[in-house]
């Protein structure tokens, strides 16, 4: 774990690095803080980080843990190794699950998804390599995707006799048209990372050298933006997506009317008409 956590606080790309702090320690899960970012990291580089129980207890704490540090601003989510983010579920243990424990382990495996997508906080995924199944279903509950030039993305999970558990029913086709979706699920084939491009299921690709400094410079720029303005942003979309235009477009406006409750407009408008950076509170 140091040698990791080294590694990344060494490197010339972290451009918020103001302090570090240890998180709670986990077993499968490398979770650090520094500066205004969260860095997790799912450690099981030998099974390309595929996620078990234990995987998806410890990315549960790691986010609820970021949620309630107001320090924290946003997240970055990657895999160790350099070959995979997440290759998918753990065959060996979903092997040998029942038909009731595989649904327990679906909900289960979308409550920490859900975690991640209402966070209140920008999350990145930094996709670093294969992100197949439970790793696509992870990288598209995050707010932004990031992938190197050669990862590889897809939900195989009709090849094992099983269809994507970890809400890839419902993320894919609404990031990339259902006819995409389908297509994706049903022929369980991996595309490449410019092909996600294409489609929009990533919003950028990038060489492996400048996967963590790109997330922290988008993370860097919205976190110089109003704090509140930036959790009602995120909840505004997540709720309104899913809901009719006109429900939508009434929660655009109470929310709207929140944010100019705020000192953070008092301090935003008053910094423009000042021609000067403004400095948020938070509140």
């Amino acid at each position: 774990m140091s040698s990791t956590i080294m590694t990344l606080a060494s490197s010339p790309s972290a451009v918020l690095v103001d302090s570090s702090t240890a998180g709670p320690t986990l077993a499968n899960v490398l979770y650090e803080k520094r500066g205004a970012i969260a860095y997790v990291t799912v450690n099981r580089p030998k099974v390309l980080n595929a996620l078990n129980t234990q995987t998806w207890n410890d990315l549960r704490t790691a986010f609820e843990d970021a949620r309630e540090d107001v320090a924290v601003r946003g997240v970055i989510l990657t895999g160790a190794g350099d070959k995979a983010f997440i290759a998918g579920a753990d065959i060996s243990e979903l092997a040998h699950a029942t038909a009731i424990e595989a649904e327990q382990s679906s909900r289960s495996g979308q409550a920490v998804l859900d975690l991640i997508e209402n966070l209140g906080k920008p999350v990145v995924a930094a996709i670093n390599g294969f992100a197949l199944g439970g790793g696509c279903e992870t990288a598209m509950a995050c707010t932004i995707r990031i992938a190197v030039e050669h990862a590889r993305l897809g939900q195989p999970e009709v090849k094992l006799g099983l269809l994507p558990g970890g809400g890839g029913t419902q993320r894919l086709p609404r990031l990339i048209g259902k006819g995409r979706a389908l297509q994706l699920i049903l022929s369980a084939e991996a595309i490449s990372a410019q092909e996600a491009w294409r489609i929009g299921l990533v919003n950028e690709v990038v060489p492996a050298a400048d996967l963590i400094a790109r997330a922290e410079a988008i993370l860097k720029t919205i976190a110089s933006n109003a704090p509140v303005a930036v959790k009602l942003s995120l909840e505004a979309v997540n709720k309104g997506f899913d809901a009719g235009q006109s429900e939508g477009l009434a929660l655009e406006a109470s929310y709207f009317g929140l944010c100019a409750g705020t000192e953070d407009k008092k301090e935003g408008t008053s910094a423009f008409l000042g021609k000067r950076a403004p400095q948020f509170c938070g509140r």
